[in-house]
């Protein structure tokens, strides 16, 4: 496991990877590393011949009232599970590494970026997708793995690297889950045991928007008010958004049709969890 932090070692690396005729996988992560982020890196082992993870806490993505300075930075587990899970390289750079002076450039998607998660949170996704296309230029040729819990950041990333002809592939995978369907999330260290109790009821609430798509249901108003009716249930939870949209563009759809993504994002205390679920209407 080579353990780097410079744009100039990682770089060397995976060239030279390249070079000897290996394929390269990328898992970008913030760190605090558990069960979702180690199906990625396996699931890039499985692909690729070299795998790289890396670990950064992207200030550019953080509002000013937000959780950057208590985010969990856990470097010496992740390098564990990291390799445990099937990496080889780790890369782990300072703030000063990946931005040596404010940066002038901004990497923007219009499309889909001031929705859900964009409205929430003004600027986020533009702080995402410039640390990500740096990240991609760093990496070089290779396929990079994204989880589906952050759906919308999947999207934008992969709408990012195709309009930019970037030299990557992204890879969608599947959300892990806990035994009651609460996503794993490294936010998830936030609850308290009364809100981890609880937190189970925003996959509920997706589930059951998702049943009613099933049984027939096309009105999004009422999908919309099925997720809220099981969600408001909830004393603990203070919903942000309750939503069902086009999976590929975001944009809202009614009467539903095609393949939809149903997503929620929902507070517990200190935490903020968001998640989604598929659906299709024939």
């Amino acid at each position: 496991m080579n353990v780097v932090h410079t744009i100039a070692e990682v770089r060397a690396l995976l060239d030279g990877a390249r070079a000897e005729g290996r394929t390269v996988g990328l898992v970008p992560t913030m760190g605090a590393l558990h069960a979702g982020h180690a199906s990625l890196v396996a699931r890039a082992a499985a692909d690729c011949d070299v795998v790289a993870v890396t670990v950064f806490v992207n200030p550019l993505q953080f509002g000013p009232n937000e959780d950057f300075d208590a985010y969990p930075r856990t470097l010496d587990a992740d390098v564990a599970l990291a390799e445990a899970s099937g990496a080889s390289v780790l890369f782990a750079p300072s703030v000063a590494e990946m931005y040596p002076r404010p940066m002038a450039t901004t990497v923007s998607v219009r499309e889909g970026a001031d929705v859900l998660e964009g409205a929430a949170r003004p600027g986020h996704f533009d702080g995402v997708t410039t640390v990500v296309a740096k990240l991609f230029a760093i990496a070089g040729p290779c396929r990079a793995y994204f989880g589906e819990k952050d759906w919308q950041q999947l999207v934008l990333v992969t709408r990012m690297a195709a309009d930019l002809s970037l030299p990557v592939v992204v890879v969608p995978c599947p959300t892990v889950r806990e035994d009651d369907g609460l996503a794993r999330s490294s936010r998830n260290v936030y609850l308290t045991p009364e809100e981890r109790a609880a937190a189970p009821v925003i996959h509920r609430a997706l589930r059951a928007g998702a049943d009613a798509i099933a049984a027939g249901e096309r009105s999004a108003a009422a999908v919309r008010a099925t997720m809220r009716a099981v969600l408001d249930a909830e004393p603990l939870a203070r919903v942000d958004y309750a939503e069902v949209v086009d999976a590929a563009t975001l944009a809202t759809v009614d009467p539903l049709v095609g393949e939809l993504r149903l997503l929620a994002a929902v507070r517990f205390g200190a935490a903020r969890l968001i998640d989604n679920v598929g659906a299709r209407v024939p």
